[in-house]
């Protein structure tokens, strides 16, 4: 694997500015890319040249174009709702193996959730790179009272936001649907519409459960370019906290500037191909949305 900053090519790698990519004025978009061969192994070693990215349809031109161990900026959200509660040992184990296994110049943060929501760093610090620090604060939690997921959801990408790097994730342990949240749905799809992260869920649910929908994390994860698991037992939740932290450490970062808008938000379509001489067929994952809300005559940079 190449060193963080550079790419299996050895070229230097230099990351866009961190920014709120897809915003008010859009004038670009970075997309997060992962590419697997047949087997679903990971590809590396790809250049710009090997991507290309449509919008709505039309080939985009690629501007920006990053490979290798890149920093990433990361939440990892943990619900605490009480039916989490005989569930909490292998969730806290297998959140402590993903930030152990994660680049360690990663900025992290825990959110915990039930009826409310709350930050798990102490104090004013939003981020971190100290596994202790990261341990600590999920082990800070406690599971009790009801579900606010869409809540917790929304709180989450806007702190993310707030990260420097321009790759963001988010890594979403829920055991359940909603039954305790002021935010809606609409509020939810909204947000990560808007937002550039890419989200991976894992949902745990109860056979009986009556508040579990599954189809949301699905949703999520696919409007972001990430991936919805539902382990069949929770010993499962481990090597899927390990698969996510390699997968977001060996995502390529492609971007281009979109064409103009109206002034009307629009949701734009998007689609990634990946193809190289000598790795056969290739499978390109990446948002497949976002909300363009460009001004009438947004300024270029």
């Amino acid at each position: 694997m190449a060193p963080p900053g550079t790419s299996e090519r050895g070229e230097t790698i230099e990351p866009p500015a961190a920014e709120f990519i897809i915003r008010s004025t859009v004038e670009r978009v970075l997309l997060d890319v992962s590419v697997k061969d047949a087997r679903g192994g990971f590809v590396s070693g790809l250049g710009k040249d090997d991507f290309r990215v449509f919008e709505d349809g039309k080939p985009q031109s690629i501007s920006e174009f990053g490979a290798g161990d890149i920093p990433v900026t990361v939440g990892i959200v943990v619900d605490e709702s009480f039916s989490m509660w005989t569930k909490r040992p292998e969730v806290m184990t297998a959140a402590l193996t993903f930030a152990k296994e994660s680049n360690p110049h990663d900025e992290m943060f825990v959110i915990h959730f039930n009826e409310t929501v709350w930050p798990g760093l102490p104090g004013p610090a939003l981020f971190t790179s100290d596994y202790n620090a990261l341990r600590n604060a999920l082990l800070a939690g406690k599971a009790e009272g009801r579900t606010a997921l869409y809540d917790a959801i929304v709180y989450s990408l806007e702190q993310l936001n707030e990260g420097r790097q321009a790759k963001k994730t988010l890594v979403l342990i829920s055991d359940g649907g909603d039954n305790a949240s002021k935010h809606k749905l609409a509020d939810v799809i909204r947000i990560t519409e808007q937002t550039p992260a890419t989200i991976y869920t894992i949902g745990v649910f109860d056979p009986l459960d009556r508040d579990k929908n599954p189809a949301l994390l699905r949703r999520l994860a696919g409007i972001s370019g990430g991936v919805a698991w539902v382990p069949k037992q929770l010993s499962d939740i481990v090597p899927i906290c390990r698969g996510i932290a390699k997968d977001i450490r060996n995502r390529y970062l492609v971007g281009y500037a979109p064409s103009l808008g109206n002034g009307k938000e629009e949701i734009r379509h998007i689609r990634v191909v990946a193809a190289a001489p000598g790795h056969g067929r290739l499978i390109a994952r990446a948002r497949s949305s976002y909300l363009y809300t460009a001004d009438k005559e947004p300024a270029r940079k």
